[in-house]
């Protein structure tokens, strides 16, 4: 094996890809989408015969001057009572021109923030630029790197955080009070977290809906990254039914892997053809809101080009810091 192979663990990861470096490598991913310039084989998931975790592999080339990049993981559920992450994976990049190995690194990190990073991309192109009270469902890791990664690009005041245990709601909330400094609550119901809300982000891993969409309020974004195989659904029909526009990553995806996505189809609620994927908004193709007052839901189900332009602006700054 190459001598000069990187092997990263959890907390280089992190120092290496900072916040805005994340957000700015899933601007340049979806992007790359919207323009057809990457390449992006379907996803696996599997679910497990033998318990409720779920086994998924994805690869995916950013550009001709990246090379490939490979992600193997699976979803824990039960992870999270114990207070870990539910997902964990590795990662392995490939050189360009010759295919040799460039890095392993630690894949749970990486998701953990592309994945927030990627939602701060989709508010920042389709919520109002006044948007500043967060309904946060869920209180693990990935619910609080939304709420790090949305207040990078929205002056967040308030969030309203729910999840199951009230232990695990209070400490987050008071988690996102030391570090973002603001006005932080834990509350009983997800309605009461989501009711006036102008930006909702769902983070669980939830077979029924925790947004409904009477709820919502007009002018509403809906994040849900949760959703991002068919049995899982955050978002009840009636988020889809009253978007003026259902965003997603990927629509081909989306059409097979997100459980509101797909039951919408099933129903008629929705046409395949009537999702827009985010590279084409950040692209100019699609508008993803025309208006104010429209509600608007994104659902994201994770895709391989994610890894690939995080996984690479990982190697960059290793590389950087070793020169």
């Amino acid at each position: 094996m190459n001598d000069d192979v990187l092997f990263l663990s959890g907390d280089q990861v992190t120092d290496l890809l900072g916040l805005d470096a994340a957000i700015a490598s899933q601007r340049a991913a979806f992007t790359a989408l919207g323009t057809g310039a990457a390449d992006l084989p379907a996803k696996i998931t599997h679910p497990s015969r033998f318990d409720d975790s779920v086994v998924f592999a994805y690869a995916s080339r950013l550009s001709a001057d990246t090379g490939a990049v490979a992600k193997i993981g699976s979803v824990n559920p039960g992870n999270a009572a114990a207070g870990l992450p539910t997902i964990h994976a590795v990662i392995t990049v490939l050189d360009p021109e010759t295919g040799r190995l460039v890095a392993v690194m630690d894949g749970t990190a990486v998701t953990t923030l592309r994945t927030a990073a990627a939602s701060a991309v989709a508010v920042d192109a389709l919520a109002t630029p006044d948007s500043a009270d967060l309904a946060l469902l869920g209180s693990g890791t990935q619910a609080l790197a939304h709420a790090r990664a949305v207040a990078r690009v929205r002056e967040v005041k308030s969030v309203r955080l729910w999840s199951p245990t009230p232990r695990n709601r209070s400490r987050a909330a008071d988690t996102l009070v030391a570090e973002l400094g603001v006005a932080a609550h834990a509350v009983d119901t997800p309605e009461e977290a989501v009711t006036g809300a102008s930006l909702v982000a769902a983070c669980t891993l939830s077979t029924t809906p925790v947004v409904r969409g009477e709820w919502l309020a007009p002018g509403c974004t809906v994040v849900s990254v949760g959703s991002f195989e068919p049995t899982r659904r955050e978002v009840d029909a009636e988020v889809l039914r009253r978007a003026a526009v259902v965003v997603v990553d990927d629509p081909e995806t989306a059409a097979h892997h997100a459980g509101p996505v797909v039951d919408a189809i099933g129903t008629g609620l929705i046409a395949p053809g009537d999702m827009v994927g985010l590279g084409a908004v950040l692209t100019g193709q699609h508008t993803g809101r025309t208006d104010a007052a429209d509600i608007v839901y994104y659902n994201s189900v994770g895709l391989g080009i994610q890894d690939a332009a995080a996984a690479w602006a990982v190697v960059e700054a290793a590389k950087a810091v070793r020169s």
